[in-house]
């Protein structure tokens, strides 16, 4: 059978990924609890880590000079953390149900599919952070908006930085089955350590910290860090995290496009749930 029967309307479809991103905001907003969760983690490590960041303030000349360190480290890990799983919790929404095949005797496409999970993974960082953001203004006196033009660079990248972990994580468990959806929630807590989020790359073994520099978070958060101490973006950071980025969601997406081929050559599309 030829890839033109499989999808009568081979061409790019912005109404099927619209309609991909409808479904996934109904069954979003059909949960109370799901639309509770994705503010409660923000907010609640927000509120721990800027008591944490006052303390600190009080008694540590090097975070006094860089007011709100913290509470912009923390903010900006979530935008990572929940970019990944947005597009990850999306993808196990559809296994869960046993939905997958469903959607591929559709005439929807991989692509679309992807642009559609990228989608709602903004949607559902948005709703996370952005509370947790806004609180810290009334509790703690500080403003992670206060970045300016910057924050807009280091959002975009973590977020990137997550959807190709999230394609990554999507095609392990295409291939491995569900067995694998741990991964979801233990890959991005892998990269915490060198990604320095919380203290400088130069605290790191000099031989973990070449591992550190391989990572786009670690010169995100070095940037942040010149931001708030210097008040200067660091183009130089910037610029190997977008370089890194391009690489890492190039790569994830073709390990994704082959994964999800020899699935469809496996039955697994029809096979896997939960």
């Amino acid at each position: 059978m030829t890839s033109t029967a499989l999808h009568p309307n081979p061409t790019f479809s912005p109404r099927r990924v619209g309609a991909m991103v409808l479904r996934y905001w109904y069954l979003l907003r059909g949960s109370w609890p799901r639309f509770l969760e994705l503010a409660y983690w923000p907010t609640m490590q927000m509120i721990l880590w800027g008591f944490i960041n006052q303390f600190m303030a009080s008694s540590s000349n090097w975070v006094a000079n860089g007011a709100g360190v913290l509470v912009s480290a923390v903010l900006l890990w979530d935008v990572l953390f929940r970019g990944q799983l947005g597009v990850s919790v999306s993808f196990l929404e559809e296994m869960w149900s046993r939905n997958l095949g469903h959607l591929f005797v559709s005439p929807l496409r991989p692509g679309e599919w992807v642009v559609s999970l990228f989608t709602m993974s903004l949607i559902r960082t948005i709703i996370g952070v952005v509370p947790a953001a806004l609180l810290a203004i009334p509790f703690f006196g500080y403003s992670v908006f206060s970045l300016g033009l910057p924050l807009a660079a280091f959002f975009v990248n973590l977020i990137l930085l997550g959807w190709s972990l999230g394609l990554l994580i999507v095609a392990m468990i295409l291939r491995y089955g569900m067995g694998a959806e741990g991964l979801a929630w233990i890959v991005v807590f892998m990269l915490a350590p060198i990604s320095a989020v919380y203290y400088p790359v130069s605290v790191l073994p000099e031989w973990l910290q070449w591992v550190a520099l391989s990572l786009p978070s670690s010169h995100v958060f070095e940037g942040m860090r010149a931001v708030l101490f210097g008040g200067a973006m660091r183009w130089d950071h910037l610029a190997w995290a977008v370089g890194l980025n391009a690489v890492y969601m190039a790569l994830c997406t073709w390990v994704f496009l082959y994964s999800f081929k020899q699935a469809r050559v496996r039955g697994a599309l029809l096979q896997t749930g939960e």
